[in-house]
């Protein structure tokens, strides 16, 4: 860890990076509808619990069939995920391990165990355990799986946001020193806050998709309407807070890592009172500076103030990136000049020296690895059309969901009355059926957000991805990547093929 030098072929580097990236975008593939179907069929099992129809049963009974075939696929690729950590990211697993390994084993302990029990009563248990109990194990299915999340969301958001933690030279490890502060960071609760529910808005896309389809064919319109009211309306909810959390994510991101967002708006010379980009050449005034400062003239530091060094609206400063590499390799030195102390039995004041500069200039760590500041600028390109088709399409949903629901609940009334609710265009339904992929484009588009704004880390400030890979031959990984690759898609293709199977042959009504 503490060799400038390290020599780790490149090609390496670029193999891992995007076998986990393939492994982590397939994944999402499938975790945002089991999390948002598990709402919607939560609800309408409630609907039966309430109301004793059995056509509340049935409608439960088919949208929790798609749920299960969801979530299988979801459980496979998650597990190879976090297999990957200690195959191509060694480095990252030894010096961060006693950390982010937390709350990965109390998801796995807890909320996977639940999951796993209680998707079973789920299945199998409607005839053999009371109406409450089953109801009750619905909803603890889509809680565990929740859970799931956010422990998962806790690790992302501790390594955007590393807190709770101390460097302890001795055993060269970042150690915990506070669960509650890694568990509970503000930016882990906004991360989780604005994931789980843009994961309900693809609930709620895939199931006005589905119903629009039975619509279009005339079939099992009577589920297909009340399904489809109920879809809209946890789609809209969603699509709403998704939108205010986003809001306090972005606030989060301007305060912790203001290069991802000065990537974002591909903002190079920052200032006061910042409109928000729509594309190049047209803005929102003031919009940028309230997104992330709630206050319409606040401060927004770009990419170049960001290297250079800037002096804040109250006085206090940020160095360059400069002065953060010179301190980070202090840091380094000052690492090793301790290590050789001790080992050679050095007296406690020189070693008490060393630890202080070390302590002095720990901040910077990651720094030291840094060999060129343009290293610290994350791909603009990408984060700027991510960005912009992340909140595009999230704008389009509240709008579909909002006219879906106005339509289903008698707007305009002529066109939705029952013996008429096949009665409009075919294309309004193969819209909504257009709309499902749309949905994960946007889940997708934020991710790369998240991810590669934080490039070159892979914990902020701390470790650059560098410096946290395994020592591998580059073959191997490629070898790997393209054998996921071809069962990954093998087993999306599968999924899809199984679930429109399932929607074909309908509920059993």
């Amino acid at each position: 860890m503490t060799n400038l030098l390290l020599n780790i072929d490149a090609s390496t580097i670029d193999w891992s990076r995007a076998q986990f990236a393939l492994t982590a975008i397939y994944h999402w593939l499938f975790v945002p509808l089991t999390l948002g179907l598990a709402v919607i069929m939560g609800i309408m099992e409630t609907c039966y619990y309430r109301t004793k129809d059995k056509f509340w049963k049935d409608t439960a009974i088919f949208w929790q069939r798609l749920f299960g075939i969801n979530f299988a696929m979801g459980v496979a690729t998650g597990i190879i995920l976090e297999f990957e950590f200690g195959t191509n990211w060694s480095n990252y697993s030894w010096f961060v391990g006693d950390i982010f390994g937390a709350p990965l084993a109390v998801e796995g302990i807890v909320a996977f165990f639940m999951e796993s029990t209680f998707v079973a009563v789920m299945y199998f248990g409607w005839n053999k355990v009371s109406q409450g109990f089953h109801l009750a194990s619905t909803w603890l299915t889509g809680l565990g799986a929740t859970i799931s999340a956010w422990w998962i969301l806790v690790a992302n958001a501790w390594m955007q946001y590393p807190v709770g933690c101390e460097f302890n030279p001795d055993t060269m490890r970042n150690e915990m020193v506070s669960f509650a502060e890694v568990a509970l960071s503000p930016f882990a609760v906004s991360k989780f806050c604005h994931t789980v529910t843009s994961a309900w808005i693809i609930g709620g896309v895939f199931c006005v998709g589905v119903c629009c389809w039975y619509l279009m064919k005339k079939r099992h319109t009577k589920m297909a309407l009340e399904s489809m009211k109920i879809g809209a309306g946890v789609g809209l909810v969603a699509a709403v807070l998704a939108a205010a959390t986003g809001h306090k994510s972005a606030q989060d991101v301007a305060a912790v890592q203001p290069m991802k967002l000065a990537a974002m708006e591909a903002l190079y010379d920052g200032g006061t009172a910042q409109g928000l980009k729509v594309i190049e050449g047209i803005e929102v005034p003031y919009a940028l500076s309230f997104m992330a400062t709630n206050d319409f003239n606040g401060y927004v530091p770009g990419i170049n103030d960001l290297l250079n060094g800037y002096t804040r609206p109250d006085g206090s400063s940020e160095p360059s990136v400069d002065e953060k590499m010179e301190r980070g390799k202090t840091a380094i030195a000052a690492l090793t000049a301790y290590r050789k102390a001790k080992a050679e039995g050095a007296n406690e004041e020189v070693i008490s020296s060393e630890l202080s500069v070390l302590k002095e200039n720990m901040k910077y760590f990651g720094y030291g690895y840094i060999q060129d500041k343009s290293q610290v600028v994350p791909p603009i390109a990408v984060n700027f059309w991510a960005f912009r088709v992340m909140v595009g399409l999230g704008c389009l949903f509240i709008a579909f969901f909002a006219v879906v629901l106005a339509g289903a609940y008698g707007w305009p009334k002529k066109l939705w009355e029952k013996r008429q609710i096949t009665a409009l265009p075919a294309w309004h339904y193969w819209v909504a059926i257009a709309l499902i992929p749309l949905g994960y484009i946007a889940s997708e588009s934020g991710w790369l957000v998240a991810e590669f704004g934080r490039q070159p880390w892979t914990i902020q400030d701390m470790l650059p991805t560098w410096v946290a890979v395994s020592d591998l031959h580059a073959s191997s990984v490629a070898i790997t990547f393209f054998l996921f690759l071809i069962l990954f898609t093998t087993m999306l293709a599968v999924e899809i093929n199984i679930l429109l199977k399932q929607i074909k042959k309908g509920p059993e009504l």
